[in-house]
């Protein structure tokens, strides 16, 4: 096999398994080239063609990996935790009674005790908004129909 093969095929081993341990898709793309150059190289095509091909592949990937990267970091961070509740509606399955947290909610298939910020009391079957935690329970409000 020719010499130019075993350089782009340890190239592109190298730049695809450094990609794993850095962010942000910079040497995929030039691994990418580099595996694409050693196809040419085995299949004997001049070593013009392959640097072609090498840079080529590389730009084209690196520009769609890009668009790629961009849209998938668009979104909204994932909230984890508690505070992934902040927000969620839920509905009172235990009567919150006025300045107590003995009332419950239920948020997203799980259940938490509960405290209404108003203060009035919230009969069962109410929905709620949750405004916030509270160490173990959840601060909530009653939900507002044009919510």
């Amino acid at each position: 096999m020719e010499l130019w093969f075993w350089i782009w095929a340890v190239l592109a081993v190298a730049l695809l398994a450094g990609e794993i341990f850095t962010a942000g898709f910079f040497m995929l793309p030039l691994g990418l080239g580099a595996a694409v150059a050693a196809v040419l190289a085995l299949l004997g095509i001049a070593l013009a063609w392959q640097w072609v091909a090498f840079v080529s592949v590389s730009l084209l990937a690196f520009l769609f990996l890009r668009r790629f990267a961009s849209k998938i970091t668009q979104k909204q961070p994932i909230k984890t935790g508690v505070d992934r509740l902040l927000g969620m509606t839920g509905v009172v399955i235990e009567a919150i009674e006025p300045l107590s947290t003995s009332g419950k909610v239920r948020v997203d298939r799980e259940v938490w005790r509960a405290e209404n910020s108003g203060g009035e009391p919230v009969p069962v079957g109410t929905p709620i908004v949750v405004d916030s935690v509270g160490g173990t329970h959840l601060v909530v409000r009653v939900k507002d129909p044009a919510d």
